[in-house]
């Protein structure tokens, strides 16, 4: 089936009568492509991280909504197929908030059919919202990166990243990314330390090829280097993503993340957190009390996959095959090691305060 590419690129789009949808296991040596039809298959690309990133994995979800209505027998099915999708990923809470928007309104519906058109009036419109919000990120953020410039002219502005947070993780412009792009399109030098991130490499396979395509200079280092060039002044700015911020303003992220903030911390780098609105977990005050927090195959750790020299996509083992391994997928970073939050509607402090004095109406 021949499938037109959306341009600019979009990491999820309508064909016919389904979505379609990037393969991100298999960058950066592959470009692939997934037909998600189904209720199923939008949780197995949910579960099986074809789709990553907390807003992406709340649109795939909004389509996995209308997919699961759209096969359904009555109206009360809403329940189970709500269920199944929250019950997908555990740790990023946009897919809980718009599991929830959606159960709010899909309830309103007075018949089965009238709950098929508005969820996929739905899915569409949290599509179009995530990429209005994620430019919206970048105009947050552009000012962090043009005050850097300003001081230092005559060299690029140094930033370093963890995992992916970039347009593959959303829509289109990516939270982390978005306002580097637009500092790019100002004309403003910036070179990314691209964090490799073990043990999926998100960093070296997702982000570095995202910023290839894009043109935007980079180098990626092993995860363990962040700190040694916090130390000899190479790091102007670090800017990581979130999967779910806390309404006291913990955040929790990629596995990792919390050492960088130390990292930081210690060597007063500004530390951000770059983050959609519909990640913020208003319901939840101690992030590393109360979030849950995935726990993967351990075969995630004790094998990579990469391209042979003959250019053959293949899965290496990388430690003794009985030695057990331990893969958890994320830590929390307390409030108090982040700099501040940019978000949609600006940048606040990471606290209750902060985010309450961007968003008001949560009091």
């Amino acid at each position: 089936m021949e499938v037109t590419i959306p341009v600019p690129l979009r990491t999820l789009w309508e064909h016919e009568d389904h979505i379609v949808v990037i393969d991100q296991r298999k960058l950066p040596h592959q470009f692939v492509i997934e037909h998600v039809r189904s209720l199923k298959a939008a949780v197995w690309v949910i579960k099986e991280m074809v789709v990553r990133g907390a807003p992406l994995i709340a649109c795939t979800g909004a389509y996995g909504v209308y997919f699961g209505l759209r096969d359904a027998q009555n109206s009360s099915d809403l329940e189970d197929i709500l269920s199944e999708l929250r019950n997908s990923r555990p740790t990023a809470v946009n897919l809980f908030n718009t599991m929830d928007r959606l159960e709010e309104e899909l309830s309103k519906c007075q018949s089965l059919q009238e709950m098929r058109v508005k969820s996929l009036e739905l899915a569409r419109q949290i599509v179009e919202e995530d990429v209005e919000i994620c430019r919206l990120i970048g105009v947050s953020g552009l000012p962090l990166i043009e005050a850097i410039h300003a001081n230092n002219p005559e060299r690029p502005v140094q930033i370093l990243t963890h995992c992916n947070a970039g347009m593959l993780g959303c829509i289109e412009w990516g939270t982390i990314s978005s306002p580097i792009y637009q500092a790019n399109a100002k004309g403003i030098p910036v070179h990314v330390w691209v964090d490799e991130t073990r043990p999926r490499n998100q960093g070296a396979n997702l982000t570095a090829w995202e910023l290839t395509q894009n043109g935007i200079g980079h180098t990626v280092i092993v995860d363990n280097t962040g700190g040694h060039l916090m130390q000899k002044g190479m790091v102007d700015l670090v800017i990581v993503g979130a999967d779910r911020v806390t309404r006291n303003g913990d955040t929790a992220n990629k596995i990792g993340t919390y050492l960088k903030a130390l990292a930081a911390k210690d060597n007063k780098v500004p530390f951000y957190i770059a983050l959609p609105s519909t990640t913020v977990d208003w319901k939840t005050f101690n992030g590393v009390k109360e979030i849950e927090i995935e726990e993967r195959s351990p075969d995630e750790v004790k094998y990579v996959w990469g391209n042979n020299d003959k250019g053959e996509f293949e899965r290496v083992l990388i430690c003794p095959e009985s030695s057990p391994a331990l893969n958890i997928g994320f830590d929390v970073t307390p409030a108090r090691l982040i700099s501040g939050l940019i978000t949609d509607r600006g940048i606040c402090d990471s606290s209750e305060q902060g985010l309450l004095s961007l968003f008001p109406e949560k009091r």
